[in-house]
C-alpha cells in the first residue's frame, strides 16, 4: 500500500501544514523514535518504532486522512491528520452526521507549549468544516499525562464531552474525548 497522497497546503496563523509524502519518512522516524515525543503522543507504553511500522501506521491513516507535515518558519516540526472518524462507538452517537478526528504530534520538543498546536488545530477544524463539510471534529484519547494537548484543543474552542477511567497500570488514569460542532466553530 502506498501513502495517499493530496494537494493541499493549509496556512495556519504561524505554521503551514504541507502534504506528506513518501520522501518523510526520514522525519517520521525521528520523532517516533523519541521515547519523550511518544509519551505523550501515545496512551500505551510505546519508546520506538521501526521504519516499516512507521510506513504501514501513515500509508494506513492515509487512505482516510488528509496527512500533512507541520512546519514552523520552513522547518519540519511535527505532523497531523484529518480522518474520518474510524470509532464505531463515536459513529453510533452521531447517526448520519459527517464526523472526523485530529490527531498531531508536535515533535520538536524546543517547540512545546508555544501555541503551536493549537494553530494546528484551528488550521485542521477550519479545512474540515470549509473544505470538508465536516458536521463534527474530535480530539480522541487524550490522556491527563498530556495536559498540553487537552489545553491546546480547548483553546481551540473544543469540549469535553467523555472523560474515560483508564484501567490500573496506564500512564494516564483518565483520558477525554473532545469535539467541537460546525456551529460552535463559527
Amino acid at each position: 500500500m502506498q501513502l495517499r497522497e493530496h494537494t493541499w497546503t493549509l496556512q495556519g496563523d504561524r505554521i503551514v501544514l504541507r502534504p506528506l509524502t513518501e520522501g518523510d519518512w526520514d522525519i517520521l522516524l525521528k520523532w517516533n523514535n523519541d521515547p519523550e515525543v511518544l509519551y505523550f503522543a501515545e496512551g500505551d507504553d510505546v519508546e520506538s518504532r521501526d521504519l516499516e511500522q512507521i510506513r504501514n501506521i501513515y500509508r494506513g491513516i492515509s487512505q482516510n486522512a488528509f496527512c500533512f507535515i507541520i512546519e514552523f518558519e520552513n522547518t519540519a516540526i511535527g505532523e497531523c491528520w484529518l480522518q474520518e472518524m474510524n470509532l464505531e462507538c463515536i459513529l453510533e452517537k452521531y447517526p448520519g452526521k459527517d464526523c472526523r478526528r485530529i490527531d498531531l504530534i508536535i515533535g520538536e520538543k524546543r517547540l512545546w507549549g508555544q501555541g503551536l498546536g493549537t494553530d494546528v488545530i484551528r488550521t485542521l477544524t477550519r479545512f474540515g468544516f470549509e473544505h470538508e463539510r465536516s458536521d463534527v471534529i474530535f480530539g480522541i484519547d487524550i490522556g491527563d499525562h498530556n495536559p498540553r494537548s487537552l489545553k491546546a484543543f480547548q483553546k481551540a474552542g473544543y469540549r469535553i464531552i467523555t472523560k474515560i477511567e483508564e484501567p490500573s497500570g496506564r500512564k494516564a488514569k483518565f483520558s477525554y474525548d473532545v469535539a467541537i460542532t460546525r456551529e460552535e466553530a463559527v
